[in-house]
């Protein structure tokens, strides 16, 4: 579901930051109102779960791939906005430095699976645990929540490459961007999530919070402390050793073609724009590093980005908790 660099216009990769804008805007809002400082770190720990969540390629009979996110998992943890900010700063790691989706594609990464997705989830989340109720309850609108939310982002990002050909083509009548019409991509992506991907988001949130429910309880208490438990941080370890498994999925995921790909894709020809468009060298490409075994460059790559993502986050909770000693009297 990562889109790359040069699959969508420049305008339409506009138009969705500039939507991501205000939505992060109150994402960081809220969280300053509603979460406790010491509570900030365990958004990097979340971020963490979704990131090495995305690292679990899924294949999908035909040569595809998927993954799950998390942001629903988040969401029951944290809120849906601590989530959006989890899953936004992941995404961003991942561009940057591994190159898995685009730079100029962030805001419509984020859009799809950090404001859809968890905000979508939630609130189904919410609504089912109402009506569900009895020991498993709770797992039960987890696990429905984070298959619609996951759903409703694969619908959002189809929607965002279907409308591309329509709206951006060369003289001759090809695409300059994204070739596939809404014909081909909202099945194309939505088969693979109806099925086995969002199978993958089911079980991947279902199992961590069924752990948390009984190793960590305090993670799901909205004022209690925010350090990390011994069983979390045994779990991160634990996700971070088996990445390798992701490596084992051959394929491309639907849409997440290189350009010189893309044409025996059956596009039947490159875009104009993928071939003269933005370009970004990633330090890590693909969760690889140069003379290591794949294997080895993944644990590596999937430590890397773990443990930014927790020192981020806990800087900015050292941060916030700085200030707000300073303004008091």
């Amino acid at each position: 579901m990562h889109i790359p660099e040069n699959y969508l216009s420049p305008q339409t990769c506009a138009v969705m930051t500039a939507a991501m804008v205000p939505v992060w805007t109150v994402s960081i809002r809220r969280v300053k109102e509603e979460l406790p400082k010491v509570k900030i770190p365990m958004i990097g720990v979340c971020a963490a779960f979704s990131f090495l969540g995305m690292m679990f390629n899924v294949p999908l009979p035909g040569g595809t791939t998927g993954h799950a996110v998390g942001g629903t998992l988040i969401a029951i943890l944290l809120g849906p906005y601590a989530s959006c900010l989890a899953v936004s700063v992941a995404l961003l790691l991942q561009a940057l430095i591994f190159g898995d989706g685009g730079v100029l594609s962030f805001g419509a990464n984020c859009f799809n699976m950090a404001f859809v997705l968890p905000f979508v989830g939630y609130a189904v989340y919410r609504t089912l645990k109402k009506v569900f109720k009895g020991k498993n309850g709770n797992l039960a609108a987890a696990g429905i929540g984070s298959y619609i939310g996951i759903n409703c982002a694969a619908l959002c990002a189809a929607i965002e490459f279907g409308i591309q050909p329509l709206l951006f083509k060369d003289a001759s009548g090809n695409a300059l961007y994204c070739p596939y019409p809404l014909s081909v991509s909202i099945p194309a992506m939505m088969i693979g999530h109806l099925t086995i991907f969002g199978l993958a988001e089911v079980v991947f949130t279902v199992l961590i919070l069924a752990y948390i429910e009984k190793t960590s309880p305090s993670m799901l208490e909205t004022r209690t402390a925010g350090k990390t438990s011994k069983a979390v941080n045994i779990l991160l370890g634990a996700l971070i050793v088996a990445t390798p498994l992701g490596l084992l999925a051959e394929g491309t995921a639907w849409g997440e073609w290189g350009a010189d790909e893309i044409a025996a894709t059956g596009a039947g020809y490159t875009p104009a724009g993928m071939l003269k468009g933005f370009s970004f060298d990633a330090l890590l490409p693909d969760y690889s590093v140069s003379g290591l075994p794949d294997v080895f460059g993944y644990i590596l790559s999937a430590i890397i980005g773990a443990a930014l993502l927790i020192i981020i986050f806990k800087l900015l909770g050292t941060i916030g908790g700085r200030k707000k000693t300073a303004t008091q009297p």
